[in-house]
């Protein structure tokens, strides 16, 4: 199956920091994902050959996709990290063009190199020729501001370097998490280039896919927070949406664990791993609301009152107060019944979920 054949349709798991971790990804191939892609990998501390950033390039065998994300300025220190990375297993190697994160960008990576099409060009050139079978694909933010919305410019530069496919979110780097996407920016590069074009951008229920696909004409499609908030969105992709019970959403949670606890093992330092990472996961889990009772559905942009709660199990899963948080989390891990009335009463107010998406998806251009 050629790369086109395999986007065509398909809901592809973007690369998250932290958000994909294996657990995680292998988490969402159970729930239907096709196209998993790595955490954001610096090409710079793999070859410095540090443990932690090798890591991040390990394929679990259950994955039935695996792509590697990129970042790094030097075209030849590129080159050789794409071609470590097909040597490891990467069934396609994506460049990053769009991380809007002030650490990244200030180190001339991620959304800077959006400012500098030349250089896309040369880095997409140079990968191209260290892979021998494996595609390289580009992911571009709109441009650094609505000043500079150089999308096109980005993504013909990305296609004439060789790029086997072109991934956009429709945001620029100053809007990070806080407008809406723009598909109809997207629908433009699809129309100007001639490899498959995948958007990015506020995909939470099918209705969003459909709507992405129809305004933006794109092959396939790509989920970020969306899938933090709902890993079971893959399921819909295929099936249509799902009124999912709490009590499915739990089990759903629970096998997170289990796979967490497979991965980082069972020894303190392990349990200790998969207690931070589900923490971290339930501060998004309990952003999802299902559709509402007038028909309408929930956005990304704005968070939805619990007041939508049917039982006292949906209404805990909705809390995203750090009290709620550590005590299911606490339960998740130790494989505890998770009792509502033995929860604890709220904390302080959750932070705004715009910073929290600039913090989970700081490698998702």
């Amino acid at each position: 199956m050629d790369l086109r054949q395999r986007l065509d349709g398909a809901l592809v798991l973007a690369p998250m920091t932290k958000g994909g971790n294996l657990p995680y990804r292998l988490l969402c191939a159970e729930l239907g994902a096709r196209v998993l892609m790595s955490e954001m990998t610096v090409a710079r501390r793999l070859k410095q050959r540090r443990r932690g950033e090798y890591a991040l390039i390990r394929r679990a065998p259950a994955e039935p996709f695996f792509g590697v994300q990129l970042a790094g300025t030097d075209p030849d220190e590129m080159a050789w990290a794409a071609a470590l990375v097909e040597s490891r297993g990467a069934d396609l190697v994506d460049v990053n063009f769009g991380c809007p994160i002030d650490h990244f960008t200030r180190k001339g990576m991620g959304a800077a190199l959006g400012r500098q099409p030349k250089r896309i060009r040369r880095i997409v050139e140079a990968m191209k020729r260290a892979v021998t079978a494996i595609p390289v694909t580009a992911k571009i933010r709109l441009g650094w501001n609505d000043g500079d919305r150089n999308y096109l410019e980005q993504a013909r530069a990305a296609v004439d370097g060789g790029a086997d496919a072109v991934v956009v979110h429709g945001r620029t780097r100053d809007a990070r998490y806080r407008q809406s996407a723009d598909w109809d920016a997207i629908g433009e590069v699809a129309a100007a280039v001639q490899v498959p074009v995948v958007g990015n951008g506020d995909i939470l229920f099918p209705n969003d896919m459909a709507e992405a696909r129809a305004r933006a004409g794109c092959a396939g499609l790509m989920a970020g927070r969306g899938a933090l908030i709902k890993p079971w969105l893959f399921t819909e992709a295929l099936d249509g949406y799902r009124d999912i019970s709490p009590q499915e959403r739990l089990a759903i949670y629970r096998r997170y664990v289990d796979l967490a606890r497979a991965h980082w093992g069972e020894d303190e330092h392990g349990l200790t791993r998969v207690r931070e990472f589900t923490g971290w996961h339930l501060g998004f889990w309990c952003r999802y609301a299902p559709r509402r009772a007038d028909g309408s559905w929930p956005g990304m942009q704005t968070r939805e009152s619990a007041a939508f709660a049917r039982s006292p199990l949906e209404a805990l899963l909705a809390r995203g107060d750090e009290a709620a948080i550590a005590w299911l989390a606490d339960r998740l891990v130790a494989r505890d019944e998770v009792d509502p009335a033995e929860a604890p009463p709220p904390s302080a107010a959750p932070g705004d979920p715009a910073d929290r998406d600039d913090r989970a998806e700081s490698a998702e251009g």
